[in-house]
């Protein structure tokens, strides 16, 4: 059996998969991929996908690699379907980014279902407000790693067409877009677009305003 989710960043973070084996009234489910939207739709169906006579059900998070604060929507589903079916249900090996996540929102990698932070536990007003305050910064934290992971791969071709066209150095494309990008009043990430579509000869040229930016910023940075 196994159940998947899609992220909608369409190839770029890995798409959610959860297999399971059943080993008498024993379930394992193994998901793998990331922890992002629609990984808590993925796991109530892998969990509605159980056979009768479940008595326990155990998660190994070992192929996890990236979750953001969907993760925490995963593990509420596999906590409520415990204590719905009235069984023990386990959520192990974390690592990575994944763990990291777990320890800012305040809970415990080893058991984050039944260790120190969780509603099992009574928590003062003032930790409720500091996890809060962890929580917006993971938030924000993610948010820019979802960026730079969509933004990246065009940044890093747009280097490339620089570095092809005029013979520069990596760092020295980078100071060109950036210079570029500060000129034009353009986002980094549209000024390699356009950089990279003018080269390949697909999407809209550049702006003649960007097209000034930019030979300035090859006569200030490469000359």
């Amino acid at each position: 059996m196994s159940s998947a989710a899609h992220t909608s960043l369409a190839g770029r973070l890995n798409s959610l998969t959860i297999d399971g084996r059943v080993e008498g009234d024993r379930a394992v489910l193994v998901p793998r991929g990331d922890l992002v939207h629609g990984c808590a739709d993925a796991l109530a169906r892998a969990l509605n996908g159980l056979p009768d006579g479940i008595g326990r059900v155990d998660l190994d998070m070992v192929g996890v690699c990236f979750m953001d604060t969907a993760g925490l929507q995963f593990l509420e589903v596999l906590d409520s379907y415990g204590r719905h079916h009235r069984v023990p249900v386990t959520v192990t090996g974390w690592n990575g980014q994944p763990r990291g996540v777990l320890e800012m929102a305040g809970l415990d990698p080893e058991d984050p279902l039944n260790g120190p932070g969780t509603h099992r536990e009574p928590v003062p007003s003032v930790v409720v407000l500091e996890r809060t305050q962890q929580l917006a910064l993971l938030r924000t934290e993610v948010e820019q790693l979802r960026r730079a992971i969509v933004t990246r791969p065009v940044i890093d071709q747009a280097r490339g067409v620089l570095m092809a066209t005029h013979a520069c150095s990596p760092d020295e494309a980078w100071n060109v877009l950036r210079e570029a990008s500060q000129l034009s009043n353009t986002k980094l990430r549209k000024v390699a677009a356009m950089v990279t579509a003018d080269a390949g000869g697909s999407g809209p040229p550049p702006t003649p305003e960007l097209r000034r930016a930019l030979r300035t910023a090859i006569d200030r940075c490469l000359n």
